[in-house]
This record gives structure tokens, sequence and C-alpha cells, in this order.
């Protein structure tokens, strides 16, 4: 298969006027689902719990018993439901308004661009690549977005989470002093996976396995762990210098778990030699931590709610739901005319755990600007073969193989 080609599908094209004008002031917003699976039907249950003027208007997803479920669950018509490798078009072409963007995170570039060229406002899940040709389309399509004054919100939902917003707030006022250094974690048991059944092709197998390949996944570091290295981007508000790490395959061997690591350890460098430890795991019977510390030059935090400085502080407001949240700050900011664009900084934060990845794939120490320049572009393109795609080999460090690109 060649890796160096372009996801398939051409973008949609579509005019702004009517859809975005049905997007402001009091009129209902029709909102279209892409990728049915838990985190999309989730997702629409965040968004109609956000905001009681939204229809769920359309649906879609390469399965087509995922789309009929979500379907029959959400009141969605025949008509407006759509199965295939192409269905986020029938999605765009529905006459939604806003859509969610929840399909494995390889198909998130191609399906960004093409939202925003129909005129869509966007909620797209994290990650929102799998590596740096699709971040450097998400940066392209977020500033097209700007440009068209359409709204993009990331499934970075701690961005949206009140004691996440007010102790960071704080930590950038100067409550720990200067901050020297940072520790990130996402160590947990193991995911589940789908045995393979008669019948089905390399595709369909991969897709409803899409976690255990690089192509559809982006690795745990990528898929999982960006929740706390967008943390770390944010209270340091910069993008790490240089990835320098080590990972493995060690409890999860077998051909059903695809090709991925199953841990990971990363030190980034970020400006002003402030050093972040990122650690990963997905193996069970181990001991969980999940969650992120700073250290600064007056004392230490805990991002997500409290502080032992100067001021001994901890988070006491209301408690909200982030995944609910992060659609109600986006609904409002286009009922308001000034959408929220977040496509630049979770892309940025997606690239930084692109950049952990490539430096634990190939033992070498990455920068910024060299994987920013990285041509390596992981998803096949239109002429893909469904019933010829290997598992790749696993990566190993030291070896010149194409994920040194």
């Amino acid at each position: 298969m060649k890796r160096e080609t372009k996801i398939a599908g051409a973008a949609v094209m579509a005019a702004l006027g009517s859809n975005f004008a049905h997007a402001q002031g009091t009129e209902r917003l029709k909102v279209g689902l892409i990728g049915c699976g838990g985190r999309g039907n989730g997702a629409v249950n965040d968004v109609l719990a956000a905001d009681k003027g939204v229809e769920i208007w359309a649906v879609g997803d390469a399965f087509e018993d995922k789309a009929k479920a979500s379907a029959d669950k959400f009141k969605v018509p025949a008509s407006r439901c759509f199965a295939g490798l192409d269905a986020y078009k029938g999605v765009l072409e529905s006459g939604v308004d806003y859509v969610i963007l929840a399909t494995p995170p390889g198909f998130r570039p191609v399906h960004l661009k093409a939202a925003v060229e129909a005129g869509k406002h966007v909620f797209m899940e994290k990650p929102v690549a799998v590596c740096p040709t699709g971040v450097r389309m998400v940066l392209a399509a977020a500033e097209q977005a700007q440009k068209k004054n359409l709204g993009i919100v990331a499934g970075t939902q701690r961005r949206h989470q009140a004691s996440y917003v007010e102790t960071i707030k704080r930590l950038h006022e100067g409550a720990i002093g200067e901050i020297l250094t940072m520790s990130v974690y996402w160590c947990q048991g193991g995911m589940w996976h789908v045995p393979r059944k008669e019948g089905w092709s390399d595709l369909d197998w991969q897709l409803r396995n899409w976690q255990y390949f690089t192509w559809l996944g982006g690795d745990h570091i990528v898929e999982q762990h960006i929740h706390n290295i967008d943390v770390a981007c944010w209270v340091l508000q910069a993008t790490p210098i240089s990835a320098y790490g080590s990972g493995g395959r060690q409890a999860r061997t077998g051909p059903e778990f695809g090709h991925i690591f199953d841990h990971f350890g990363v030190e980034f460098e970020f400006p002003n030699d402030v050093r972040v430890k990122s650690l990963c795991r997905q193996i069970d019977g181990c001991d969980n931590v999940i969650g992120e510390y700073v250290a600064g030059t007056e004392g230490r935090a805990n991002p997500g709610g409290s502080i032992d400085g100067k001021v001994k502080w901890r988070y006491e407001g209301p408690p909200t739901n982030p995944y609910v949240q992060e659609h109600a700050d986006l609904i409002k900011s286009i009922r308001d005319g000034k959408p929220l664009n977040e496509g630049r900084q979770v892309a940025e934060s997606t690239m930084a755990a692109i950049m952990g990845r490539m430096t634990c794939y190939t033992g070498k120490r990455i920068s910024w600007d060299a994987a920013m320049k990285s041509k390596l572009d992981l998803v096949p393109g239109s002429g893909i073969d469904v019933n010829k795609l290997p598992v790749w080999e696993e990566a190993k460090p030291g070896k010149e193989t194409f994920w040194k690109a």
C-alpha cells in the first residue's frame, strides 16, 4: 500500500449563505453526525443536553448497521441516513448547520476540510490527525474556517471544564511563580477489541478495531494521551521544542492488537528549558494514573483544581459536565455571531502527541520543526483494496523504516 498517497474523496462544495444564517439568533440548529460509534452517539447526547434548539438532522457511518442504529435512536429518517466511506458527503449535503466529526481520527482532516468548504460549523473529536500531513490539512482548514466565520470546537474537553479553566487562569497569573516542570499521565488497563468475523475484509476488521492501527487512530499516545499533552501546552502557552522518549509493545503482542505500542515514556522540551514528563500505558494489572501535575518556583498545582503555592486554593465552584459544556460554548458563540475556533490549538496539541509517538517509534530525538516538515502520510488513498490491507510491522526503534519520514 502506498503510504504517501492522499486520503480518498474530493471535498464537498456548498454555498455558505443560508446554512450560516440558520446558525445564528434563535433559529434551530440542524446537527449532523459523521461517525456513529460510541463517542459519536455520546456527542449527540451531549449536544442535545447543551441546547434545546438543536435537531439531529442526519447521520452517517462507514457501516450501515451503525448508521441505522443511530438513525433509529435519534429519530432520523432513512432519507438522511448514509452509509459507506463517503457517508460524510451525504451528511454535509443534507442541509445541516453543525456537524459532529467522530469517525476514526485518520479521516478527520478530510472530513474537516469538506465541512469547512461546505460552510458548516464543526465539533470534532480529538485527535484531529494521525500524521504531520494530516495536521497541516487541519491547520489549513482552521484558517479557512476563520475567514468564513465558522466555529470549530474540539473534544479536548478539559478546555471547557470549569475547574481546569479557573486553575490554569491562576497559574498564568503567577500563582506558583515561574513554572519549572510538569508531569502528565494517562496510564490505564487494556482496551476492547472486536474478534474478526468470517466475511470481513481487511478494511472491515481494521475499522472495527481502529484504535490498534496507527493509520486510523494514531496510537494511544495520540488518541488518548493527547488530553494530558494538551493541558501541558495550555499551561505553558507553547508547543514543544523537541521530544525524546522510548516505548514498546510488551503486553499486547497478538495480531488482534494490530501494531501499536502499549506503553510510551517521553520527555518534552518546552521554551525556557521547561521539561514535561509524559507517561502513558494500556496494560492490565498495573497502577492507573490519569492527570497532570505542575511545579513552579513558588509552589505546585494540579491543573484540574488545586494550587499549593503562596496561597493554598482549591476549586469549589459548581461542577460542570465538560462534554456538554464544550457544545454549549460552541453553540452560544455561533448564536452570538462570534464562533469559537479551536482548530489551531488542537492541531498543535495533536502534533505534540505525534512527536511523542515519532520519537518512541524511531529512537530519535524529534524537533517541532522537523515534525512539522515531515512528509509522513499514513492514510491510504482512493485506490485502496479493502481486502489487501496487511498489518504493518510494529515500529522498531533504530531501524530505517518509513516511520522516520
